[in-house]
Protein backbone atom coordinates (compact mmCIF):
# COMPACT_ATOMS: atom_id res chain seq x y z
CA UNK A 1 0.00 0.00 0.00
CA UNK A 2 1.42 3.39 -0.96
CA UNK A 3 1.99 6.29 1.39
CA UNK A 4 -0.73 8.51 -0.08
CA UNK A 5 -3.40 5.90 0.64
CA UNK A 6 -2.08 5.35 4.17
CA UNK A 7 -2.06 9.09 4.88
CA UNK A 8 -5.64 9.32 3.63
CA UNK A 9 -6.75 6.57 6.04
CA UNK A 10 -4.83 7.98 9.01
CA UNK A 11 -6.01 11.52 8.31
CA UNK A 12 -9.64 10.37 8.29
CA UNK A 13 -9.25 8.54 11.59
CA UNK A 14 -7.57 11.55 13.22
CA UNK A 15 -10.44 13.77 12.09
CA UNK A 16 -12.99 11.34 13.50
CA UNK A 17 -11.31 10.62 16.83
CA UNK A 18 -9.42 13.83 17.59
CA UNK A 19 -11.30 16.31 15.39
CA UNK A 20 -7.99 17.45 13.93
CA UNK A 21 -6.45 16.29 10.63
CA UNK A 22 -2.76 15.88 9.90
CA UNK A 23 -0.97 19.22 9.66
CA UNK A 24 1.29 20.03 6.73
CA UNK A 25 4.44 19.58 8.83
CA UNK A 26 3.14 16.22 10.13
CA UNK A 27 2.61 15.06 6.52
CA UNK A 28 6.18 16.14 5.70
CA UNK A 29 7.46 14.31 8.78
CA UNK A 30 5.65 11.07 7.87
CA UNK A 31 6.94 11.29 4.30
CA UNK A 32 10.50 11.55 5.60
CA UNK A 33 10.07 8.75 8.12
CA UNK A 34 8.53 6.60 5.36
CA UNK A 35 11.75 7.02 3.37
CA UNK A 36 13.88 6.26 6.45
CA UNK A 37 15.36 9.75 6.51
CA UNK A 38 16.90 11.30 9.62
CA UNK A 39 15.30 14.28 11.35
CA UNK A 40 18.19 16.44 10.12
CA UNK A 41 17.56 15.38 6.52
CA UNK A 42 13.82 16.02 6.84
CA UNK A 43 14.43 19.43 8.41
CA UNK A 44 16.98 20.45 5.78
CA UNK A 45 14.71 19.52 2.86
CA UNK A 46 11.60 21.09 4.41
CA UNK A 47 13.30 24.23 5.73
CA UNK A 48 12.62 23.59 9.41
CA UNK A 49 14.87 23.51 12.45
CA UNK A 50 15.93 19.94 13.41
CA UNK A 51 15.30 20.83 17.05
CA UNK A 52 11.73 21.86 16.27
CA UNK A 53 11.00 18.55 14.52
CA UNK A 54 12.66 16.51 17.26
CA UNK A 55 11.27 18.21 20.36
CA UNK A 56 7.91 19.54 19.18
CA UNK A 57 6.53 17.91 16.01
CA UNK A 58 7.71 14.31 16.49
CA UNK A 59 6.50 13.74 20.10
CA UNK A 60 3.03 15.09 19.35
CA UNK A 61 2.73 13.20 16.04
CA UNK A 62 3.72 9.86 17.56
CA UNK A 63 1.37 10.45 20.49
CA UNK A 64 -1.54 11.14 18.12
CA UNK A 65 -0.77 8.06 16.05
CA UNK A 66 -0.42 5.91 19.19
CA UNK A 67 -3.89 6.92 20.33
CA UNK A 68 -5.43 6.07 16.95
CA UNK A 69 -3.53 2.84 16.29
CA UNK A 70 -3.63 1.55 19.86
CA UNK A 71 0.06 0.74 20.04
CA UNK A 72 3.08 2.82 20.97
CA UNK A 73 4.42 4.48 17.81
CA UNK A 74 8.06 5.54 17.48
CA UNK A 75 10.25 6.57 14.56
CA UNK A 76 11.64 3.06 14.16
CA UNK A 77 8.31 1.24 14.05
CA UNK A 78 6.19 3.98 12.46
CA UNK A 79 6.19 2.62 8.91
CA UNK A 80 5.48 -0.96 9.96
CA UNK A 81 2.57 0.05 12.21
CA UNK A 82 1.07 2.43 9.65
CA UNK A 83 1.11 -0.23 6.94
CA UNK A 84 -0.47 -2.80 9.27
CA UNK A 85 -3.08 -0.33 10.51
CA UNK A 86 -4.04 0.83 7.01
CA UNK A 87 -4.32 -2.77 5.83
CA UNK A 88 -6.59 -3.62 8.75
CA UNK A 89 -8.77 -0.56 8.13
CA UNK A 90 -9.08 -1.34 4.42
CA UNK A 91 -10.03 -4.93 5.18
CA UNK A 92 -12.67 -3.75 7.64
CA UNK A 93 -14.15 -1.40 5.02
CA UNK A 94 -14.35 -4.07 2.34
CA UNK A 95 -15.50 -6.82 4.71
CA UNK A 96 -17.54 -5.60 7.70
CA UNK A 97 -17.17 -8.97 9.38
CA UNK A 98 -13.49 -8.21 9.83
CA UNK A 99 -14.13 -4.96 11.65
CA UNK A 100 -12.47 -6.34 14.77
CA UNK A 101 -9.31 -7.29 12.89
CA UNK A 102 -6.32 -6.62 15.15
CA UNK A 103 -2.86 -5.52 14.18
CA UNK A 104 -0.37 -8.36 13.74
CA UNK A 105 2.17 -8.85 16.48
CA UNK A 106 5.51 -7.31 15.58
CA UNK A 107 8.76 -9.21 15.92
CA UNK A 108 12.41 -8.33 15.99
CA UNK A 109 13.46 -4.69 16.35
CA UNK A 110 9.95 -3.41 15.69
CA UNK A 111 8.59 -5.45 18.58
CA UNK A 112 11.23 -4.03 20.90
CA UNK A 113 10.08 -0.54 20.02
CA UNK A 114 6.41 -1.25 20.75
CA UNK A 115 5.30 -1.54 24.37
CA UNK A 116 1.85 -3.02 24.75
CA UNK A 117 -0.01 -0.01 26.07
CA UNK A 118 0.35 3.44 27.51
CA UNK A 119 1.45 4.73 29.98
CA UNK A 120 5.08 4.74 28.99
CA UNK A 121 7.91 5.35 31.43
CA UNK A 122 7.72 9.02 32.51
CA UNK A 123 10.86 10.83 31.44
CA UNK A 124 11.31 14.44 30.38
CA UNK A 125 8.52 16.60 29.02
CA UNK A 126 5.02 15.18 28.53
CA UNK A 127 3.99 14.97 24.84
CA UNK A 128 1.16 17.06 23.46
CA UNK A 129 -2.26 15.39 23.86
CA UNK A 130 -0.95 12.94 26.47
CA UNK A 131 -3.67 11.94 28.96
CA UNK A 132 -1.03 12.13 31.69
CA UNK A 133 -0.57 15.88 31.43
CA UNK A 134 -2.47 17.42 34.30
CA UNK A 135 -3.79 20.87 33.53
CA UNK A 136 -3.53 23.20 36.51
CA UNK A 137 -7.03 24.73 36.78
CA UNK A 138 -7.21 27.81 34.55
CA UNK A 139 -3.45 28.32 34.21
CA UNK A 140 -3.12 27.13 30.62
CA UNK A 141 -6.10 29.17 29.45
CA UNK A 142 -4.70 32.28 31.11
CA UNK A 143 -1.37 31.78 29.34
CA UNK A 144 -3.06 31.13 25.98
CA UNK A 145 -4.99 34.38 26.29
CA UNK A 146 -1.90 36.33 27.35
CA UNK A 147 0.18 35.18 24.37
CA UNK A 148 -2.37 36.81 22.03
CA UNK A 149 -1.69 40.25 23.51
CA UNK A 150 0.62 42.57 21.52
CA UNK A 151 4.12 42.67 23.02
CA UNK A 152 3.28 40.07 25.68
CA UNK A 153 5.86 38.78 28.16
CA UNK A 154 5.24 35.56 30.12
CA UNK A 155 7.57 34.46 32.92
CA UNK A 156 7.43 30.79 33.93
CA UNK A 157 9.31 29.95 37.12
CA UNK A 158 9.73 26.60 38.88
CA UNK A 159 12.50 24.20 39.96
CA UNK A 160 13.62 21.47 37.57
CA UNK A 161 11.23 18.62 36.73
CA UNK A 162 8.16 20.63 37.69
CA UNK A 163 6.60 20.70 34.21
CA UNK A 164 7.98 23.95 32.76
CA UNK A 165 8.98 22.43 29.42
CA UNK A 166 5.70 20.51 29.15
CA UNK A 167 3.80 23.78 29.57
CA UNK A 168 6.14 25.49 27.10
CA UNK A 169 5.43 22.81 24.47
CA UNK A 170 1.73 23.57 24.81
CA UNK A 171 2.27 27.32 24.49
CA UNK A 172 4.26 26.79 21.29
CA UNK A 173 1.64 24.38 19.97
CA UNK A 174 -1.09 26.91 20.71
CA UNK A 175 0.93 29.57 18.91
CA UNK A 176 1.29 27.32 15.87
CA UNK A 177 -2.46 26.80 15.83
CA UNK A 178 -2.93 30.57 15.84
CA UNK A 179 -0.65 30.83 12.82
CA UNK A 180 2.17 32.51 14.76
CA UNK A 181 5.86 31.98 14.15
CA UNK A 182 7.43 30.08 17.05
CA UNK A 183 11.07 29.83 18.09
CA UNK A 184 12.27 27.89 21.13
CA UNK A 185 15.84 28.12 22.45
CA UNK A 186 17.24 26.25 25.45
CA UNK A 187 20.16 28.06 27.07
CA UNK A 188 21.45 24.78 28.49
CA UNK A 189 22.52 23.97 24.94
CA UNK A 190 24.76 27.03 24.67
CA UNK A 191 28.49 26.50 25.09
CA UNK A 192 29.92 28.16 28.19
CA UNK A 193 32.39 30.12 26.11
CA UNK A 194 29.50 31.71 24.22
CA UNK A 195 27.40 32.30 27.35
CA UNK A 196 30.25 34.14 29.02
CA UNK A 197 30.70 36.63 26.15
CA UNK A 198 27.85 39.08 25.49
CA UNK A 199 28.72 39.74 21.84
CA UNK A 200 29.04 36.04 20.99
CA UNK A 201 25.88 35.18 22.90
CA UNK A 202 23.77 37.81 21.12
CA UNK A 203 25.09 36.67 17.74
CA UNK A 204 24.25 33.06 18.72
CA UNK A 205 20.76 34.19 19.68
CA UNK A 206 20.15 36.03 16.41
CA UNK A 207 21.61 33.27 14.23
CA UNK A 208 19.48 30.57 15.86
CA UNK A 209 16.28 32.57 15.62
CA UNK A 210 16.95 33.31 11.96
CA UNK A 211 17.53 29.61 11.29
CA UNK A 212 14.25 28.58 12.91
CA UNK A 213 12.46 31.28 10.91
CA UNK A 214 14.11 29.89 7.77
CA UNK A 215 16.04 33.11 7.13
CA UNK A 216 19.67 33.64 6.22
CA UNK A 217 21.60 34.82 9.30
CA UNK A 218 22.81 38.11 7.71
CA UNK A 219 24.59 39.00 10.97
CA UNK A 220 27.47 40.97 9.53
CA UNK A 221 25.08 43.22 7.62
CA UNK A 222 23.56 44.44 10.89
CA UNK A 223 26.41 44.14 13.40
CA UNK A 224 28.27 47.38 14.05
CA UNK A 225 31.15 47.52 16.55
CA UNK A 226 30.69 51.26 16.99
CA UNK A 227 27.05 50.84 17.99
CA UNK A 228 27.77 47.88 20.25
CA UNK A 229 26.29 44.38 20.37
CA UNK A 230 23.08 45.32 22.24
CA UNK A 231 22.06 47.98 19.71
CA UNK A 232 23.16 45.76 16.83
CA UNK A 233 21.05 42.90 18.16
CA UNK A 234 18.04 45.19 18.65
CA UNK A 235 18.29 46.58 15.11
CA UNK A 236 18.65 43.03 13.77
CA UNK A 237 15.41 42.08 15.48
CA UNK A 238 13.54 45.19 14.45
CA UNK A 239 14.74 45.75 10.88
CA UNK A 240 15.34 42.16 9.81
CA UNK A 241 13.50 39.50 11.82
CA UNK A 242 10.32 41.34 12.83
CA UNK A 243 10.05 43.43 9.68
CA UNK A 244 9.98 40.35 7.44
CA UNK A 245 7.13 38.52 9.20
CA UNK A 246 3.44 39.33 8.98
CA UNK A 247 2.27 37.39 12.03
CA UNK A 248 3.47 37.50 15.69
CA UNK A 249 6.64 35.74 16.77
CA UNK A 250 6.70 33.73 20.00
CA UNK A 251 10.28 33.62 21.26
CA UNK A 252 10.61 31.06 24.07
CA UNK A 253 13.82 31.12 26.09
CA UNK A 254 14.10 28.01 28.25
CA UNK A 255 16.51 27.55 31.19
CA UNK A 256 17.31 31.27 31.38
CA UNK A 257 18.79 30.51 34.82
CA UNK A 258 21.93 29.47 32.91
CA UNK A 259 22.64 33.12 32.22
CA UNK A 260 22.59 33.86 35.97
CA UNK A 261 25.90 31.96 36.22
CA UNK A 262 27.49 34.73 34.12
CA UNK A 263 26.57 37.93 36.02
CA UNK A 264 28.30 40.36 33.66
CA UNK A 265 26.44 39.00 30.65
CA UNK A 266 23.19 38.77 32.63
CA UNK A 267 23.44 42.44 33.63
CA UNK A 268 23.38 43.39 29.92
CA UNK A 269 21.15 40.70 28.42
CA UNK A 270 18.27 40.74 30.90
CA UNK A 271 17.75 44.53 30.65
CA UNK A 272 17.85 44.07 26.86
CA UNK A 273 14.82 41.75 27.10
CA UNK A 274 13.09 44.34 29.27
CA UNK A 275 13.83 47.07 26.71
CA UNK A 276 12.22 45.01 23.90
CA UNK A 277 9.13 44.58 26.07
CA UNK A 278 8.99 48.34 26.69
CA UNK A 279 9.45 49.07 22.98
CA UNK A 280 6.25 47.13 22.35
CA UNK A 281 4.33 49.82 24.22
CA UNK A 282 5.22 52.49 21.68
CA UNK A 283 6.28 50.83 18.41
CA UNK A 284 3.84 48.52 16.56
CA UNK A 285 6.65 46.45 15.06
CA UNK A 286 7.77 45.32 18.54
CA UNK A 287 4.23 44.27 19.37
CA UNK A 288 4.80 41.31 17.06
CA UNK A 289 7.27 39.89 19.61
CA UNK A 290 5.80 37.69 22.35
CA UNK A 291 8.44 36.66 24.90
CA UNK A 292 8.24 33.53 27.06
CA UNK A 293 11.03 33.39 29.64
CA UNK A 294 11.46 30.13 31.57
CA UNK A 295 13.75 29.90 34.60
CA UNK A 296 14.30 27.66 37.61
CA UNK A 297 14.68 30.11 40.45
CA UNK A 298 14.60 33.72 41.50
CA UNK A 299 17.31 35.81 39.87
CA UNK A 300 20.16 36.68 42.23
CA UNK A 301 22.00 39.00 39.81
CA UNK A 302 21.37 42.58 41.04
CA UNK A 303 19.42 44.72 38.54
CA UNK A 304 17.67 48.05 38.70
CA UNK A 305 13.90 47.63 39.05
CA UNK A 306 13.27 49.39 35.74
CA UNK A 307 15.77 47.12 33.95
CA UNK A 308 14.57 43.70 35.08
CA UNK A 309 12.28 41.55 32.92
CA UNK A 310 11.30 39.66 36.06
CA UNK A 311 8.91 42.24 37.47
CA UNK A 312 6.83 42.87 34.33
CA UNK A 313 4.52 40.74 32.21
CA UNK A 314 2.52 37.73 33.38
CA UNK A 315 4.19 35.69 36.16
CA UNK A 316 3.50 31.94 36.08
CA UNK A 317 4.57 29.95 39.12
CA UNK A 318 4.44 26.16 38.75
CA UNK A 319 3.93 24.58 42.14
CA UNK A 320 3.85 21.02 43.42
CA UNK A 321 0.69 19.01 42.90
CA UNK A 322 -1.95 19.29 45.58
CA UNK A 323 -3.41 16.18 47.19
CA UNK A 324 -6.52 16.45 44.99
CA UNK A 325 -4.35 16.72 41.88
CA UNK A 326 -2.42 13.61 42.91
CA UNK A 327 -5.72 11.73 43.16
CA UNK A 328 -6.86 13.08 39.76
CA UNK A 329 -3.64 11.92 38.13
CA UNK A 330 -3.90 8.55 39.85
CA UNK A 331 -7.28 8.01 38.20
CA UNK A 332 -5.74 8.69 34.79
CA UNK A 333 -3.27 5.92 35.53
CA UNK A 334 -6.21 3.66 36.33
CA UNK A 335 -5.58 3.71 40.08
CA UNK A 336 -9.09 4.33 41.34
CA UNK A 337 -8.18 2.69 44.64
CA UNK A 338 -5.89 5.56 45.68
CA UNK A 339 -7.97 7.50 48.17
CA UNK A 340 -7.33 10.54 50.36
CA UNK A 341 -5.28 8.61 52.93
CA UNK A 342 -3.01 7.08 50.25
CA UNK A 343 -2.59 10.45 48.54
CA UNK A 344 -1.77 12.02 51.92
CA UNK A 345 1.05 9.51 52.47
CA UNK A 346 2.46 10.33 49.02
CA UNK A 347 2.23 14.04 49.75
CA UNK A 348 4.26 13.66 52.96
CA UNK A 349 6.97 11.64 51.22
CA UNK A 350 7.13 13.49 47.89
CA UNK A 351 5.66 16.89 48.63
CA UNK A 352 3.62 16.67 45.44
CA UNK A 353 6.75 16.82 43.23
CA UNK A 354 5.28 16.34 39.69
CA UNK A 355 8.04 14.17 38.23
CA UNK A 356 8.25 11.93 41.31
CA UNK A 357 4.46 11.63 41.54
CA UNK A 358 4.27 10.54 37.89
CA UNK A 359 7.05 8.02 38.43
CA UNK A 360 5.23 6.67 41.50
CA UNK A 361 1.89 6.27 39.74
CA UNK A 362 3.56 4.64 36.74
CA UNK A 363 5.06 1.91 38.92
CA UNK A 364 1.86 1.44 40.91
CA UNK A 365 -0.14 1.13 37.67
CA UNK A 366 2.18 -1.65 36.53
CA UNK A 367 1.50 -3.48 39.82
CA UNK A 368 5.18 -4.31 40.24
CA UNK A 369 5.24 -2.74 43.71
CA UNK A 370 2.70 -1.92 46.41
CA UNK A 371 2.28 1.51 47.99
CA UNK A 372 3.59 0.31 51.35
CA UNK A 373 6.64 -1.29 49.72
CA UNK A 374 7.27 1.84 47.70
CA UNK A 375 7.15 4.15 50.72
CA UNK A 376 9.37 1.84 52.79
CA UNK A 377 12.10 1.70 50.12
CA UNK A 378 11.71 5.31 48.92
CA UNK A 379 14.84 6.87 50.53
CA UNK A 380 17.09 3.86 49.80
CA UNK A 381 19.38 2.77 46.98
CA UNK A 382 16.87 0.08 46.00
CA UNK A 383 13.85 2.39 45.77
CA UNK A 384 12.29 3.63 42.53
CA UNK A 385 13.71 7.13 43.16
CA UNK A 386 17.32 5.91 43.43
CA UNK A 387 18.51 7.38 40.12
CA UNK A 388 16.87 10.73 40.85
CA UNK A 389 18.44 10.89 44.32
CA UNK A 390 21.86 9.70 43.19
CA UNK A 391 22.01 12.40 40.49
CA UNK A 392 21.43 15.05 43.13
CA UNK A 393 23.96 13.47 45.48
CA UNK A 394 26.61 13.46 42.73
CA UNK A 395 26.07 17.19 42.27
CA UNK A 396 26.28 17.84 46.01
CA UNK A 397 29.43 15.73 46.35
CA UNK A 398 31.20 18.01 43.85
CA UNK A 399 30.17 21.15 45.73
CA UNK A 400 30.80 20.72 49.49
CA UNK A 401 29.47 24.19 50.33
CA UNK A 402 26.19 23.25 48.65
CA UNK A 403 26.01 19.96 50.57
CA UNK A 404 26.73 21.80 53.83
CA UNK A 405 23.99 24.34 53.16
CA UNK A 406 21.47 21.57 52.46
CA UNK A 407 22.53 19.72 55.61
CA UNK A 408 21.85 22.88 57.61
CA UNK A 409 18.35 23.11 56.16
CA UNK A 410 17.57 19.41 56.72
CA UNK A 411 18.61 19.47 60.37
CA UNK A 412 16.72 22.67 61.18
CA UNK A 413 13.28 22.57 62.78
CA UNK A 414 12.25 25.86 61.18
CA UNK A 415 13.13 27.84 58.00
CA UNK A 416 16.74 29.07 57.84
CA UNK A 417 18.43 31.85 55.82
CA UNK A 418 21.11 30.88 53.27
CA UNK A 419 23.54 32.66 51.00
CA UNK A 420 21.55 33.87 47.93
CA UNK A 421 23.67 31.92 45.42
CA UNK A 422 23.42 28.70 47.43
CA UNK A 423 19.69 29.27 47.77
CA UNK A 424 19.46 29.72 44.00
CA UNK A 425 21.31 26.47 43.28
CA UNK A 426 19.46 24.32 45.83
CA UNK A 427 16.12 25.77 44.78
CA UNK A 428 16.83 25.15 41.09
CA UNK A 429 17.55 21.51 41.98
CA UNK A 430 14.22 21.38 43.80
CA UNK A 431 15.85 20.27 47.06
CA UNK A 432 14.54 23.21 49.05
CA UNK A 433 11.55 25.49 48.89
CA UNK A 434 11.36 29.03 50.16
CA UNK A 435 9.30 30.41 52.98
CA UNK A 436 9.76 34.09 52.37
CA UNK A 437 13.52 34.50 52.04
CA UNK A 438 14.29 31.40 54.12
CA UNK A 439 14.71 27.76 53.14
CA UNK A 440 13.01 24.54 54.21
CA UNK A 441 13.31 20.97 52.88
CA UNK A 442 11.13 20.23 49.86
CA UNK A 443 9.89 16.86 51.09
CA UNK A 444 10.47 14.00 53.50
CA UNK A 445 12.16 11.90 50.77
CA UNK A 446 15.02 14.38 50.51
CA UNK A 447 15.26 14.81 54.26
CA UNK A 448 15.61 11.06 54.94
CA UNK A 449 17.92 10.27 52.03
CA UNK A 450 20.39 13.14 52.29
CA UNK A 451 20.62 13.09 56.09
CA UNK A 452 21.49 9.40 55.89
CA UNK A 453 24.04 10.05 53.12
CA UNK A 454 25.54 12.82 55.23
CA UNK A 455 25.88 10.51 58.21
CA UNK A 456 27.53 7.85 56.04
CA UNK A 457 29.94 10.42 54.66
CA UNK A 458 30.82 11.61 58.17
CA UNK A 459 31.44 8.02 59.38
CA UNK A 460 33.60 7.31 56.31
CA UNK A 461 35.69 10.45 56.89
CA UNK A 462 36.00 9.80 60.64
CA UNK A 463 37.39 6.31 60.00
CA UNK A 464 40.50 7.86 58.45
CA UNK A 465 41.11 10.32 61.31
Amino acid sequence: MNLDRILEIVDRQLKDSQHRPLTSIEVIMLGGVWQYRTYNQIALEAGYSPGYLTSVVAPELYQRLSEVIGQRVSKKNCRVLLESYATAQTAAETNPFQADLVLPELTGNAANETPEILPCYPSGSIPINSPFYLERSSLEEQVYQEIKKPGALIRIKAPREMGKTSLLLRILDHGNRLGYHTVSLNLEQVEQGILSNLNQFLRWLCANIAQQLQRKPMLDEYWDEDLGSKISCTLYFQDYLLDLIDTPLILALDEVSQIFEHPQVAKDFLPLLRSWYEEGKRLPIWQKLRLVVVHSTEIYVPLELNQSPFNVGLPVQLNNFSQDEVQQLAQRYGLDWIGPEDAKQLMVMLGGHPALVNLTLYHLSRKDITLSQLLASAPTATGIYANHLQRHWATLAKQPELAQALDTVLKATEPVPLDPILTHKLSSMGLIKLSGAQAIASCELYRQYFMKKGEQQFMYTASFL
